[in-house]
């Protein structure tokens, strides 16, 4: 176990490094030489040299350039030690040969599909060569790339390229570059292959001609362009948003289809899952284009907030990934809808993080202890370590916050930092003492906050009791009240129209930082409605008793999107909790005319905010109603609960939906900008309530739609609809769809998802036999992640199986996906972290199969650490 409280200073530093790299399929060499030195600021005396390796063929070593004699160093499987290196600066050599194409870890560097491709973060540099592989030790790197000129054209690496030629072999050639900015080796990278490529160019406000290029699989050219138009918005909005300007003469990023992760931020070089850079109309959802644009840009943005300034320790993760996930989402918030894109935000916050927060694999923000890294790339760590960004920003507000980005910036470039001294920047721009808020960083679990309010006729004035508390979390069983922020207003319906009345739109902000807390609001009429939270401003449950009445007042009339969202959500909530309950005493479940007469009144107007309706008519999940009960859950009963209401609603808003699906018809152009994706969502919402009312006629309308389609979205929801609907036309949609991408693996991923997740007691069956598609490969972690990462993951009737066969189906394939490939593997054990909020018969068998895994020996520490964490 690996302990923040045992973090020490590396006892020698490295000032530059020098690396050649000779790639070949099965026998690369790799020679690093390491000008280091001894910490001034550790204990004097003689320390060790502890370099980290793992599944490194170690070749030579020497110092200063005297090979070293065998005892004064020793090997290990995951180290190399010097024991008494000099005690004065030094050059240290270092030459290995690994295998690239046996690196199925994806982990180093590897070979797939004839590109060499690394991944050094958080730990893979020491399966390049043995080295210091910690954040805090930052050095200058050259890189020398040699390779067969026929078949590895292309030789990328971070940095500027400085020089390029032939040789040193007759069929060879080689490439320099040099990266003069210090970064730790997590974000060294090096690509090489037979590649295709666009090339641009960016202007930077200091006037920086920047060549931009993005390198792909020859014949994919023409799939690049949104990401190049992508990373262009990118790097002027952090200009303009945070005055961050680029600041090499390259910027290049590379898509491969063999990646652990969604992207890598390696400096100067961005290394890609070419999910998140191909794009076009034929292939891609606008989803895709959005999801694109987001991942473009948050890689890019760590140029400054995780490269610039890394973090000191892995503790530290936080500092980097939930700031740029705030810049990210702020960007994309400015590229799009505000108001949706915080919508999208909370959801994804709720349904991953939340979860996340309530079970067994609960950790701060910033951990205080981690068995294996890997695992903690984590939504705590990614999105509520954004929400604690968001809240800094709410409670300094603009200019203060600004201001502080702008002293961490200045201090701490070129330096590995850490939590304390990010706030400490904000604590001295704004004057003000911030160690509570702090403790957002060190304390899990997710607050609720409970609301009671007082209304005095006499006075004309409103008392809010707010309460917080916090559930114990695995090792934290006592928790301190969090300073919590409340931004609020009071919304009252104005007789016959639309919105608001002035006093709706004004919003207070309220600071909760004690166990309870009463606040006094006057001006207010007995008849108005509490307006809680808007926008989301903290990462908390809310407990406000609103009855259906105030709730569809604040869905008209509440100028806060999201509390307009939130009030049909929680109405709908309301009825689908009432409705699972019943359904598991042997009664009916229950209809809200109430909420589906709001729902056609939204699809009405639906044209003025086609994005917002798309989201509002939208129910809560099954995994939402899951969250909410949180204990002795049934995903059978919930099924049923939220099919009936949906039934429910769908009948009554048919003809509603069917005038505005004929009125949202789609255009003959397709284009991705928020407006017309916004149409088409609306107009795809549309055509799943008619086929949830009528499956029939909506049968029919979905097949016109999935023959005639213009771009990937349209066709993809009408598969949807007619696969989730269990309409006669499924399979033969399914065939031609299949006949249609078979050839496209990200679009097969579509399909193989899409089918994962079907609610139906035959779909364990078809997923076992869609492993035998010629498409799907168990090793390619994209594949693994949508067949079978879908059915955990978003099947949860089957997945959770009353016969428990989902979960031994499950268990297997993690085991034998761990033995290539543990990062994959643990991920989706990651589905079974509700366990424990079962129902009695499917906790026990989904017990046995976490068990199961648990007695094979062999486990990758990875998963290990996520199985004994889930039974603990």
């Amino acid at each position: 176990m690996i302990r923040l409280s045992d973090y020490v200073v590396s006892p020698y530093l490295i000032d530059t490094v020098d690396i050649l790299i000779s790639l070949h399929p099965t026998q690369t060499r790799v020679r690093v030489q390491s000008l280091m030195r001894p910490n001034p600021t550790r204990i004097p005396g003689i320390v060790p040299l502890h370099l980290d390796g793992d599944e490194l063929t170690l070749v030579s070593i020497a110092i200063d350039g005297r090979a070293l004699a065998a005892d004064t160093y020793r090997t290990s499987a995951d180290a190399l030690i010097l024991k008494e290196p000099p005690q004065q600066p030094f050059s240290l050599v270092i030459e290995t040969v690994i295998d690239p194409t046996a690196n199925s870890k994806l982990m180093g560097l590897y070979r797939s599909n004839g590109v060499y491709c690394t991944q050094c973060e958080a730990d893979g540099f020491r399966r390049i060569s043995y080295f210091l592989d910690r954040p805090d030790v930052m050095a200058t790197y050259r890189v020398r790339l040699e390779a067969d000129r026929k078949d590895t054209p292309v030789l990328l690496a971070n940095g500027n390229l400085v020089e390029q030629g032939n040789g040193p072999g007759p069929d060879q050639h080689y490439a320099i570059w040099d990266d003069p900015h210090p970064k730790p080796c997590y974000l060294f990278a090096a690509v090489g292959g037979d590649l295709g490529h666009i090339s641009d160019h960016f202007v930077t406000s200091e006037g920086r001609n920047v060549a931009l290029g993005i390198y792909v699989e020859k014949g994919k050219e023409d799939q690049t362009y949104y990401a190049m138009d992508a990373l262009k918005r990118s790097m002027r909005w952090d200009e303009t948003a945070f005055g961050l300007a680029y600041d090499l003469d390259v910027f290049n990023i590379v898509a491969v289809s063999d990646f652990n992760m969604g992207a890598m931020e390696n400096k100067g070089l961005n290394i890609f899952n070419d999910k998140y850079v191909l794009a076009s109309s034929e292939t891609a959802t606008d989803s895709d284009y959005a999801l694109i644009e987001a991942i473009i840009a948050h890689e890019y943005f760590h140029n400054w907030t995780g490269n610039r300034i890394t973090c000191r320790d892995w503790f530290q993760l936080c500092l980097k990934e939930g700031l740029t996930v705030f810049r990210d989402q702020e960007f994309s918030s400015d590229m799009r809808s505000r108001a949706v894109k915080r919508i999208m935000d909370v959801k994804e916050l709720r349904s991953r993080q939340f979860v996340e927060d309530a079970g067994p694999l609960a950790h701060p923000v910033r951990p205080n202890a981690y068995r294996e890294i890997n695992n903690f790339y984590t939504a705590t760590v990614y999105e509520k370590g954004a929400e604690v960004i968001r809240m800094l920003k709410l409670i300094l507000g603009e200019v203060d916050f600004s201001t502080g980005m702008n002293l961490y910036f200045t201090r701490h470039d070129g330096h590995a930092a850490t939590i304390e001294q990010f706030i400490a920047c904000f604590a001295q721009t704004s004057g003000r003492d911030l160690t509570h808020f702090s403790q957002w960083y060190d304390q899990a679990g997710t607050p609720t906050v409970t609301v009671s309010r007082l209304y005095d006729a006499n006075t004309k004035m409103w008392s809010l009791t707010f309460s917080q508390q916090t559930p114990p979390t695995p090792g934290q069983k006592i928790k301190k009240p969090q300073v919590i922020p409340i931004a609020m207003g009071f919304v009252k319906a104005a007789p016959g129209s639309d919105p608001i009345q002035s006093s709706s739109n004004q919003t207070t902000l309220f600071i909760l930082d004690e166990v309870e807390k009463t606040f006094s609001i006057a001006d207010h009429d007995a008849s108005a409605v509490p307006s809680l939270f808007r926008e989301f401003s903290a990462p908390v449950n809310v407990q406000l008793n609103l009855t259906p009445t105030e709730l569809l007042t604040l869905a008209q009339h509440d100028p806060d999107p999201f509390n307009r969202w939130q009030s049909l959500q929680t109405l709908a909530m309301q009825t689908l909790q009432q409705s699972t309950i019943a359904l598991k005493n042997g009664q009916s479940a229950h209809a809200d005319h109430a909420l589906a007469k709001a729902i056609q009144n939204l699809l009405a107007a639906g044209e003025k905010d086609p994005a917002f309706t798309a989201l509002a008519v939208t129910m809560p999940s099954e995994q939402d109603i899951a969250r909410e009960m949180m204990s002795n859950i049934d995903p059978s009963a919930i099924f049923f609960a939220r099919k009936t209401l949906r039934k429910s609603i769908a009948s009554h808003c048919f003809d509603t939906a069917s005038i505005l699906y004929e009125k949202l018809e789609s255009s003959s152009d397709y284009a991705p900008d928020a407006h017309s994706a916004g149409k088409r969502a609306l107009r795809n919402a549309a055509l799943e309530l008619i086929i949830i009312a009528d499956v029939e006629k909506g049968g029919h309308a979905a097949n016109n739609q999935f023959t005639t389609a213009n771009n990937m979205t349209d066709r993809f929801a009408a598969l949807a609809s007619l696969v989730y609907s269990g309409s006669a036309l499924r399979e033969n949609a399914l065939s031609h769809f299949e006949d249609r991408y078979k050839d496209n693996p990200l679009v097969m991923d579509k399909w193989f998802a899409l089918q994962s997740a079907i609610p139906e007691p035959e779909t364990l069956k078809r997923v076992q036999n869609l492993m035998k598609h010629p498409a799907f490969s168990l090793t390619n972690p994209n594949r693994a992640r949508s067949l079978l990462g879908g059915f955990a993951m978003s099947n949860p009737t089957q997945f959770n199986r009353a016969d428990g066969a989902g979960y031994r189906f499950i268990g297997d394939i993690i085991i034998a996906i761990d033995k290539k490939n543990p990062q994959v593997s643990a991920r989706i054990t990651t589905a079974f972290r509700s366990w424990r909020t079962l129902e009695t018969g499917r906790q026990t068998k989904a017990q046995q199969a976490l068990l199961t895994m648990s007695e094979h020996k062999d486990l990758s520490r990875d998963l290990r650490d996520i199985v004994d964490r889930m039974l603990t």
